[in-house]
Parts: C-alpha cells; sequence; structure tokens
C-alpha cells in the first residue's frame, strides 16, 4: 500500500474518534494486512534538557505531528514548568493529538544555575541519575502504548544521551541520534581524541593561534583556539573532557543520524560525516522549515520559541521607530555568563560605536554579585542608542527591517537563525561548538567577524563599525545569497525537504 494512502488513513484515524464504522472503512480503503499498520509511527523524542537543545527537538517533533506521527517528547521537569509558563508552546501542540510531554528529573536540584560552565553538571547527572529513571520509566509504561497509540517505534535521542542507545539495543527498538550542532562542529567533535593526542587542545594560552592540523578537511583552517572547549578544563587527561569525547563517539551507534543543517551551507564536511554514518539526514533550518511546511498545510506559522524566559515585546516597537539596517543585535544565547568586567567591555565598545543597538540581557547571564553604579556615559550613551531586554522574540528581531547586524555567542540556532534573516554577524564564542561556528562564519562562509580571541572595548568598537558601515553592502550581499540558499533546501524539491520525506518513510518502514 503507498504511503500516502496510508497517511491520509491515518489522518483520519487520529483525528477521529475511532468506532467499529471507522474500523470497517479502512478495512474497505486497504488490505487486512496494510490495517494493522493504520496506527502511526510513534516516536520518542529525548533531547539534552537546555533550551537550545529543547528548541530544535521540539521543531522536528512538530514536523512529525503534521505528518499526524505521534510524539512522546521527553522533557525535565524544571524546564516543563518554565515552557509552560513562559511560552505558547501549550497551546502550540494542543492542536496535535498525537502528542505528548513526558516529564523526567533532570537529577539537579531546583537551585541550580543551568548556565554557564555549570550547565556541564547536566552529563554526570544523565548518566548517573535520568538513565536508569528513563529505562525504568519505558519499561513500566510499557513503552508508552495505549489503546490508540502502538509502543514506541524508534527513539530520536539528543547524541549526547548514549544511555538511550543502551535501552535501544537492549530492547531492539530503532534508534536515531539527532545532534543539534553544526556539521562542522560534530566533525570536529568526532576527531576530538586525535585533536587531545595531538596535543592540539585549546589549554596553553601562549598558542592559541598556532593552527590545529588534525580534523580532516579543516588542517589549514582551525587554530587552537577554535577547537570545542568544554569545563573549562586545563590538562588533556582531564576525565570530564573525556568523557565528553566518549559521549561523541557513540554516535556509530545509532540506525540513523539527523543534523540541523543544510546540505549546501556545509557539503564539504557533510560529505566525510556520511563515510562513517551513511544513513544521515540533514533536514535544517528546522525553525525555518517548520514554518515553510505550517504554510504548506495551512496551519498558523507563528510557532512558539520555546522560550525558558518571558519575551519582551517592547522590543519590537522600539524597532519600528528605527531606520533599516541601523541596529546590531545583541544575544549571547541561553547559556552564556558573562563577568561584570566582560559587560563592561561590551557595553563600552557598544556605546563608543555610536550604532544603535538592542541587547538581550538574561538575569543569570552575570557572574558575582552586582558591583559598583554603571557609568554614566554607558547609561547616556544606551539612552540615546540602546534598548535592553531581558529576553526577546528572537527570529521576530532579527527578521526586523530594522536589523542589520547580529552580535552573537555563535550558538548554532542562533547561527542558523541569522543566516535564514540574512544578518550578518559578529561572534563572541563562549564554549564548545560555538568555537567551531565562528570560524565558519568569518573564514568559510564570510558573512562575519570572529572575535571570540577579545573582549576588549576597541575591538568590539570596530567590530560594529566594520560589519555595520565598512563591509556593510559586502557582509549583506553574501548573508542574502545563503539566506536564499537555505530557503531553496526547505522549499519542495530541495535538499533538506526531501531528506526530512526520506526520513519519515524510513521511520515508517519499521511498523510497514
Amino acid at each position: 500500500m503507498c504511503l500516502t494512502r496510508l497517511r491520509l488513513i491515518r489522518a483520519i484515524y487520529i483525528n477521529v474518534d475511532c468506532n467499529k464504522t471507522l474500523i470497517n472503512i479502512l478495512l474497505k480503503m486497504c488490505s487486512k494486512e496494510a490495517a494493522k499498520v493504520v496506527l502511526p509511527p510513534h516516536v520518542l523524542i529525548f533531547p539534552l534538557p537546555a533550551q537550545g537543545h529543547m528548541n530544535s527537538m521540539l521543531n522536528l517533533a512538530q514536523l512529525f505531528c503534521l505528518s499526524h506521527f505521534h510524539v512522546t517528547f521527553i522533557v525535565s521537569e524544571f524546564n516543563h514548568s518554565r515552557l509552560m509558563k513562559h511560552s505558547g508552546t501549550r497551546s502550540t501542540f494542543e492542536r496535535y493529538p498525537g502528542f505528548r510531554f513526558q516529564t523526567i528529573p533532570d537529577g539537579l536540584p531546583d537551585d541550580h544555575p543551568r548556565a554557564g560552565y555549570r550547565i556541564m553538571d547536566i552529563i554526570p547527572s544523565l548518566i548517573n541519575d535520568v538513565a536508569p529513571y528513563f529505562k525504568k520509566m519505558l519499561i513500566h509504561n510499557g513503552l508508552f502504548a495505549s489503546a490508540n497509540r502502538r509502543p514506541v517505534t524508534c527513539i530520536i535521542a539528543d547524541g549526547v544521551l548514549s544511555f538511550a542507545a543502551d535501552f535501544a539495543e537492549e530492547r531492539r527498538i530503532p534508534l536515531i541520534f539527532f545532534r543539534t550542532v553544526s556539521a562542522c562542529a560534530f566533525w570536529t567533535l568526532f576527531y576530538i581524541s586525535q585533536v587531545a593526542g595531538a596535543n592540539e587542545m585549546p589549554i596553553q594560552e601562549n598558542r592559541m593561534v598556532e593552527i590545529a592540523k588534525t580534523v580532516p578537511g579543516m588542517e589549514g583552517l582551525l587554530r587552537r583556539c577554535d577547537v570545542p572547549r568544554f569545563c573549562g578544563v586545563d590538562d588533556t587527561s582531564d576525565p570530564s573532557l573525556w568523557e565528553v569525547i566518549s559521549l561523541t563517539s557513540q554516535t556509530v551507534r545509532a540506525n540513523a543520524f539527523i543534523l540541523n543543517t543544510f546540505d549546501d551551507l556545509e557539503q564539504p564536511v557533510l560529505s566525510k560525516i556520511v563515510k562513517h554514518i551513511p544513513r544521515l539526514y540533514t533536514i535544517g533550518p528546522g525553525s525555518a522549515h517548520l514554518k515553510s511546511r505550517l504554510g504548506e498545510n495551512k496551519v498558523d506559522t507563528s510557532t512558539p520559541s520555546a522560550s525558558l524566559w518571558a519575551e519582551d515585546l517592547n522590543c519590537i516597537e522600539w524597532l519600528d521607530a528605527q531606520k533599516p539596517k541601523s541596529v546590531i543585535y545583541v544575544s549571547f544565547g541561553s547559556i552564556t555568563t558573562v563577568t561584570r568586567e566582560q559587560l563592561l567591555e561590551f557595553w563600552h565598545g557598544l556605546v563608543n560605536s555610536k550604532r544603535r543597538f538592542l541587547w538581550v540581557m538574561r538575569p543569570d547571564s552575570i557572574m558575582g554579585k552586582d558591583g559598583d553604579q554603571i557609568p554614566a556615559e554607558l547609561e547616556k550613551g544606551t539612552k540615546e542608542n540602546g534598548y535592553m531586554v531581558e529576553w526577546a522574540p528572537q527570529e521576530e528581531v532579527l527578521n526586523h527591517s530594522a536589523v542589520g547586524g547580529f552580535l552573537t555567542h555563535g550558538g548554532w540556532n542562533s547561527t542558523l537563525e541569522s543566516i535564514v534573516a540574512g544578518v550578518p554577524m559578529i561572534c563572541w564564542s563562549y564554549f564548545a561548538d560555538q568555537m567551531v561556528n565562528s570560524r565558519f562564519v568569518s573564514h568559510v562562509w564570510k558573512i562575519g567577524l570572529d572575535v571570540k580571541d577579545s573582549c576588549d572595548r576597541v575591538v568590539i568598537e570596530n567590530a560594529v563599525k566594520e560589519l555595520m558601515e565598512v563591509r556593510k553592502d559586502e557582509f549583506l550581499e553574501r548573508a542574502s545569497h545563503l539566506a536564499k540558499s537555505a530557503k531553496t533546501a526547505i522549499n519542495e524539491g530541495g535538499s533538506s525537504y526531501s531528506n526530512l520525506n526520506d526520513l519519515m518513510e524510513y521511520i515508517e518502514s519499521f511498523i510497514v
């Protein structure tokens, strides 16, 4: 039976109360063998409990729901309570009868900051506390089966959740890993043990700009300072470093692999990854892909951001009053923390640039206690040219006509959203994959500047001027070209569009 007809039958089944009349109709429409598979695939999605990871995988969950898959989405109790409080997630997923959240403890105390380098505390917590709870929960709940929901068909787990592979192998359930980082960052992580073995880790401060030659295809590109940093380690024998290395090496255990990227953006790296993981699906940019499919299905495209903070919509009114491409948007994501000294360097640089700026400053983003009062010149400069909020609707901001640049930590979601919006970037990366992303933004895609090596007011001022004035047209032209490539990938016939269809057919093959 063709998958198109089967999907139609499932759409009817999932949206209509099941009764004998409906069963008879279904049996007439298909063979008895096909009737056995009327229940749609049931996908269990389990992200790392951090906002960026959840955002990517909630987008994928919605894409599955649009094809009438059943989805059980694992979310930490801590993040679930914040999701329900600060975003439109609840109302969005209420329109999908096949979707459900399943909460799970993350093993951290409620007062844990879950930000900065402390976010790495989640790794041992997941291994020691969450893994056994996860296994018991699935077994106790019969793999979440019910009268109108089959047991879990496959597990799509964040690529750092190696215990999901253990469980999938024990229960003989197909496993798909989803890494929410860029292909270039994943490929670097894939070779991180060799990088460490070659003594090319970003540890010795006086050798940070030396070329790291160990990652295939990036021999003349990556410097030591571009290699992912974790946990602030200062020794290549540090157990926390090798824990991260071990998690990345687990990727090959999965039946398939998903990346939130598109072929035209990272083809040289993707061609290397596929030699190690042949069943690779690139389906990004995920958020833009979701909006495209929602429009295709004539569904409201105003998707929630899955934000853990309340978004201040007043910043949109402020942007409405600004000139086109005159504002630089500043946000360092949901995890980055800075010292007061770093904060003041950024602030002086922005004010001294004399450019308009919209700055997101999370309540938990500054390390330590408040110091002295803000210098008068910064207060004056911000009143004249700036606007500050605790959190903003980022995609709406980046797509606003007034925004001409983005000072970012270089997280992959932020980088992709900026690419889709055609907005050039200044990258001040904090840790992990951001180090690689910023190098590719500046030296491969050439749509921005990489200032990871410094947190100095003069450097920030000059970078803002270079992006927003001196090389403005050059950056905007390249960013616009890349934005068109991204949109081509997610439209019908594009690489990501086709890959998503292939992914869903692959999952359906587990039950057909």
